[in-house]
């Protein structure tokens, strides 16, 4: 995820000699892997995900069985009664099908609300830090080839980011 577009941030500070920038290295993947919101997010995402699932089942459920049944009165209707019944499941198959991609593309659109939301916080921390801190300049740490211990910030912004959203609610994404 191309999350954070970083702004400047940092207390464990280095200087460049001959130009006098400061610079802080943050570890996006590490906030994305222990942050509390974000685990937070990933455990309602998984409960939504798990009840689509169980819907979705009931549904392909319904359809074998229509499908059976389907197949037990070919011999037994007329080929156009048959037909008409075979473009009937056929639509009931082609409605799960819209219900599974609606399904997805709702929890999705839920999942990138929330995401953005944290997103926003994040930035705000990032940029707090990096004025507090007077660094000017902040790299992404899996953008950068060598960074020192005493560069990251990342731990700071992780404090922050769980002080100030230590939960975020995802909108249900069946409505």
């Amino acid at each position: 995820m191309g999350l954070i577009s970083l702004t400047p941030v940092n207390e464990s500070l280095a200087q460049d000699a001959t130009t006098g920038i400061r610079i802080a290295v943050i570890d996006i993947n590490m906030i994305l892997r222990e942050a509390a919101a974000f685990k937070s997010i990933r455990q309602q995402i998984g409960a939504y995900r798990d009840t689509f699932q169980s819907e979705i089942q009931k549904e392909e459920e319904t359809l074998r069985k229509g499908n059976q049944e389907l197949a037990r009165q070919r011999t037994l209707l007329s080929a156009e009664a048959f037909a008409e019944k075979r473009q009937e499941f056929e639509a009931k198959v082609v409605a799960v099908q819209r219900l599974v991609q609606q399904r997805k593309q709702n929890l999705d659109k839920s999942q990138a609300q929330a995401m953005g939301q944290i997103q926003d916080v994040l930035n705000v921390i990032v940029t707090e830090l990096s004025v507090e801190q007077k660094i000017p300049l902040i790299l992404r740490k899996d953008q950068t080839i060598l960074a020192g211990t005493a560069l990251q910030i990342t731990k700071q912004v992780l404090e922050r980011l769980d002080a100030k959203m230590p939960s975020l609610t995802v909108p249900d994404p069946a409505k």
